[in-house]
């Protein structure tokens, strides 16, 4: 094919994708995926056209180095699903001059936080992307990176006080009063008795949590706007990470006829909480919680959790490594928020959750530009 007669529709048929997309390419406008961009690429490199923009990026041969800031994915499963979307992203764009390294800090301590922040200022990132559950030391850190010029992305949890260039997650305000409304059905609205609704916050710190303060707004404002006499809303801090110390309090709160229903904020916390009311056969008390982890699944299935609300953390975290990647490389405009659907996981719908999850993490594995 002469590249001289080469037209838009004509990349766009061998590369497969739409002409929208390569026009998007060509003339540095709208978000592009890594994998478009690499099927496209490898049409322009055979065919030898060459756009001014795409042959200025990637001949110059600059690496652009994002920085992601999130807690030790050894420690915790949800953290391990949000570093495999990372990894899945590093290896989707080393193909674009786009470098990734991962900082880890400790979920329970706040000063690891600050050690691994002071790390990354020195690495002198071009971006970076972060979860900033420490909401004090993360005003401070940020402070510095925005004095600096440096672009970033928050995931997970958002700080109102701070502008990233987006916030990629769910909108947790809505997703205390979905809980709420979840344990309303379940209970609630159809009992006559008197009955309690307890907020759990497990191994974090809701004083230092802003994410957690807002799944425990939401459902205390649900319950508040009811005015249901007959509930009584709780809220209880397990922040200190001792399974010993944990499982008496559990214990001691389950002891309680009146509590009936339980809204636990962390993704942890829920198999822990789920262990409890099975040691003191208490499946009168539903639980709402979050996250498809493994342990939180085998308590769906025995029946000691009801629902579970599925965060994404994988995709949260790929998809703020291509927004980043993006705007390094073409600056793209990036969506100031992208917040996830709310789904709802129940023991009837878990298996083709699960399924439509592995069909997608395959798919994924097996793209053009993936090794």
């Amino acid at each position: 094919m002469d590249v001289k007669n080469i037209r838009i529709k004509d990349i766009s048929r061998l590369a497969g994708v739409s002409i929208g997309t390569v026009d998007r390419v060509l003339h540095n406008r709208g978000n592009v995926s890594a994998k478009a961009l690499h099927k496209i690429m490898e049409v322009l490199d055979k065919t030898g056209y060459k756009p001014n923009l795409l042959a200025r990026t990637l001949s110059s041969n600059k690496k652009y180095i994002i920085a992601s800031l999130i807690p030790d994915p050894s420690l915790d499963e949800y953290w391990q699903q949000s570093d495999d979307g990372i990894k899945e992203a590093r290896e989707e764009w080393s193909h674009y001059n786009i470098e990734l390294r991962s900082f880890y800090f400790d979920l329970y301590d706040r000063t690891s936080f600050r050690k691994k922040s002071d790390e990354i200022i020195k690495y002198k990132p071009d971006a970076i992307l972060a979860s900033p559950i420490f909401h004090s030391e993360a005003l401070d850190f940020f402070d510095i990176i925005q004095k600096k010029g440096i672009p970033f992305i928050f995931f997970n949890s958002d700080i109102p006080e701070i502008n990233p260039l987006c916030f990629i997650g769910q909108n947790l305000y809505q997703s205390g009063r979905l809980c709420a409304e979840l344990l309303d059905m379940l209970i609630g609205a159809n009992s006559h008795d008197l009955c309690t609704f307890a907020v759990l916050h497990v191994y974090e710190d809701i004083h230092n949590s802003v994410h957690l303060a807002e799944k425990e707004k939401g459902f205390t404002d649900y319950f508040k706007e009811k005015n249901n006499s007959n509930i009584d809303v709780i809220v209880l801090d397990y922040s200190k990470p001792d399974k010993i110390l944990l499982e008496k309090e559990l214990s001691a709160l389950l002891s309680d006829p009146k509590i009936k229903g339980l809204h636990v904020t962390t993704s942890k916390g829920v198999f822990m909480t789920a262990e409890s009311l099975e040691k003191m056969k208490r499946k009168d008390v539903r639980l709402v919680g979050y996250d498809l982890l493994s342990e939180n699944i085998y308590y769906l299935k025995k029946g000691y959790v009801d629902f579970l609300i599925h965060q994404n953390p994988k995709r949260q975290a790929a998809l703020g490594v291509s927004y980043l990647a993006n705007y390094l490389l073409f600056k793209k405009e990036i969506p100031s928020k992208n917040f996830f659907p709310l789904e709802i996981i129940s023991r009837q719908n878990l298996q083709s959750v699960q399924q439509s999850l592995q069909k997608s993490q395959a798919k994924n594995r097996h793209k053009p530009g993936s090794r």
